[in-house]
């Protein structure tokens, strides 16, 4: 069995985690102004085995504007790389790239208690 089969190992864990804390504090930082009144949430983040790559899902609220705030995320994408690197620099050889997907677990979830009342 190789790494990547046995998932994600403690230094991974440890990056993953300072990522989503970082990017918490930068998209705060940032204020709601910037993207049009949405509030963003980072969900959740995997890092590669390598730690070059940041797999980073937001929620966004309202739900309605998300795809909108992803596609600003996106045009973002390389500014808040820098002010990860900024954040990092002492930990990390390389700062990851960073791919932003929607995490849409909650409208999910609110589509199926709309199914269960009938």
């Amino acid at each position: 069995m190789n790494a990547t089969e046995a998932g994600p190992n403690t230094r991974q864990l440890k990056v993953a985690r300072q990522i989503q804390r970082d990017l918490s504090e930068i998209f705060q930082a940032q204020g709601m102004a910037m993207y049009d009144g949405a509030m963003i949430s980072v969900v959740n983040v995997r890092i590669s085995p390598d730690l070059s790559v940041a797999r980073v899902w937001i929620s966004v609220f309202p739900s309605a504007k998300a795809k909108e705030v992803l596609a600003r995320v996106q045009d973002q994408q390389r500014a808040l790389r820098g002010e990860m690197g900024r954040r990092v620099a002492k930990q990390l050889r390389i700062v990851p790239e960073l791919i932003f997907y929607i995490d849409d677990s909650l409208d999910y979830v609110e589509h199926i208690d709309q199914l269960l009342k009938g």
